[in-house]
């Protein structure tokens, strides 16, 4: 901080200059010239040092940018690697050529429709743009929380998207699904019967280890999941939950484990084309190679909650055995194999008319 004094056109004048730092360290710097005394350069440095204090003590407002990294250190203290690695690369794509310098507090809720449905035009998908403004709409979220923003700004802003066809396997080609991979000796057989058996996610059955396993009193205990990206990890919604063994199950578990002696510490075998995240081409080819309906290996878990489903059993029940976090997601199924509608068209108040004597019809005008 300084008041320095130059002549111009043969009059003295001042000069006051400040140079400081504000509480999130960045560089502060202000000038005031042409003053004519110094008393005056002494009342704007005086308002300087002020203002400069003030920064130093107060919050600054937070750019996009700057609250977009507050809150990556956060989220990687919560969530999985895999998420925020993808809240990284779909954040830094997408929306920060634009918010970059922005401060949060000026972003308006016509400023994110602008930007989510036409700035971004690279979306190839609806789904994208769905994600893109879900993750925008929690950033903002935590600044909710955090008191520096009375309100979010994505509130009320919402993608529509087609709703996903999901496939599944009749009762029928479950049973030809396994006898044909199981006459081929096909590697993913013990796999696609525990996938279809337990309702499991692709990653839970990965980890699955013996250990898991209590066959005396039939219950395997699914607390952790296996991905590339994140390792051994807590389940998707990072709760334990309890799985029961069924007849056909304990008979191919107990098989196995004689098979395979203490030879592995897991369940199921390690395959490269499953680690690496090819089951869902492998599952997919081979349906199609012996003629049914062609499904992806998160189907199996789809077939394996449908088919319960459709069988009476509760959604109370297979929302705790397939580990849903919210009834509405185990609902979707009940949707999807028809039994909320089982039954609806019987009382329609009119019939087919019966078989009676034939009438003979001439087809030759008279």
């Amino acid at each position: 901080m300084a008041i320095k004094s130059y002549e111009e056109n043969g009059k003295k004048l001042f000069e006051v200059y400040i140079n400081g730092f504000d509480a999130l360290g960045r560089r502060v710097q202000k000038r005031k010239r042409a003053l004519e005394s110094l008393r005056k350069a002494q009342a704007f440095e005086f308002e300087f040092k002020r203002e400069l204090a003030q920064l130093k003590e107060e919050a600054v407002p937070y750019r996009w940018e700057e609250w977009f990294e507050e809150c990556m250190k956060r989220m990687k203290l919560e969530l999985m690697p895999s998420t925020v690695a993808s809240y990284e690369a779909q954040i830094k794509k997408w929306i920060h050529p634009h918010w970059s310098k922005k401060e949060i507090k000026e972003i308006s809720k016509s400023d994110v429709y602008e930007l989510i449905f036409h700035k971004c035009e690279g979306f190839q998908t609806q789904y994208t743009r769905r994600n893109v403004l879900k993750m925008v709409k929690r950033i903002f979220q935590v600044a909710v929380e955090e008191g520096l923003l009375d309100r979010n700004p994505c509130t009320g802003i919402n993608v529509k998207v087609s709703e996903v066809v999901q496939k599944v396997l009749t009762t029928t080609e479950v049973e030809s699904f396994l006898k044909e991979a199981k006459d081929a000796h096909h590697r993913f057989y013990p796999i696609w019967v525990a996938a279809l058996l337990t309702g499991m996610r692709s990653g839970e059955l990965y980890a699955l280890k013996w250990t898991d396993l209590d066959l005396d009193n039939r219950t395997i205990s699914v607390s952790k999941s296996w991905s590339s990206k994140n390792g051994i990890s807590p389940t998707k919604t990072r709760r334990a939950r309890i799985v029961p063994i069924s007849d056909d199950l304990l008979v191919f578990l107990k098989e196995r484990r004689l098979q395979e002696g203490n030879v592995s510490e897991f369940v199921l075998p390690r395959l490269s084309e499953w680690e690496h995240g090819e089951q869902a081409r492998v599952t997919r080819e081979f349906c199609e190679g012996i003629g049914i309906t062609s499904v992806k290996f998160h189907d199996l878990r789809a077939t394996f909650i449908t088919n319960l489903l459709a069988r009476g059993e509760s959604l109370a029940k297979v929302m705790s055995i397939v580990g849903h976090s919210e009834l509405k997601t185990t609902n979707g199924y009940l949707r999807k194999a028809g039994v909320d509608v089982q039954g609806g068209t019987d009382k329609l108040g009119y019939r087919l008319p019966l078989n009676g004597p034939g009438k003979v019809l001439s087809l030759v005008g008279r």
